[in-house]
């Protein structure tokens, strides 16, 4: 499974970039406005920062001005993925740019039947918020596992891109259901190589190997 950063903070992303960690990033406008740079820089800086897909977000709502934005974000790199929303405006707008070998990512998807539509419509992604549905009581792992099946059935290409994480058993739980990628804090995926066992056994080890008076040299 490929793991992508959900983050707009630069530090964050490449620092994980550098660890070999993560195989691409995602944003969205909430997590921009966080920023102190203008969107279109903080793109192009993401960009320059990791060779993987960078999801970059539409903010208009109707066809034609996606479009304009969507030909904006597209000309700052070829690994900007478009993020466009799952409306019927969202769709059209994949289609145009997915017939143009654009990468989009379609998200706020929360149905079986929305992905179906989005991969009617050439999405390269698609992000099924897990982390929302569980709020309100839905089991997003199983909306995860429906799109899966519903993929497979037809061929999509498709990727299926969990997102709204909020914990290291989300990850566990679309790992071991086949999702192609999860989208995570950078927190999570600190959290993901951090176990209580692990560190109180290397302080078991470096305890003995000090007392043992030996070195690497």
């Amino acid at each position: 499974m490929k793991i992508f950063v959900d983050t707009a903070n630069l530090d964050e992303i490449k620092e994980l970039s550098e660890s070999g960690l993560i195989d691409g990033v995602t944003t969205n406008p909430s997590l921009v406005s966080k920023s102190n740079i203008s969107f279109l820089e903080l793109i192009r800086e993401i960009c320059l920062t990791t060779k993987g897909p960078v999801s970059a977000e539409v903010t208009a709502e109707n066809f034609s001005d996606m479009i304009k934005e969507a030909n904006i974000l597209r000309k700052i790199s070829d690994n900007i993925a478009v993020k466009v929303p799952l409306t019927a405006d969202g769709l059209k707008c994949c289609k145009v740019l997915s017939d143009e070998d654009t990468m989009v990512n379609v998200t706020l998807c929360f149905s079986a039947n929305q992905a179906l539509l989005a991969a009617k419509a050439g999405a390269t992604f698609i992000s099924p918020f897990i982390g929302r549905l569980d709020d309100i009581g839905i089991d997003g792992m199983e909306l995860i596992s429906d799109i899966l099946i519903i993929y497979d059935n037809y061929g999509f290409k498709t990727e299926v891109l969990a997102a709204s994480i909020r914990h290291p058993m989300h990850v566990l739980e679309a790992a071991k259901i086949g999702a192609d990628v999860a989208t995570l804090p950078p927190k999570i995926i600190k959290q993901l190589y951090h176990h209580p066992l692990t560190e109180k056994g290397l302080k078991s080890f470096l305890d003995d190997w000090k007392k043992s008076g030996q070195k690497i040299k």
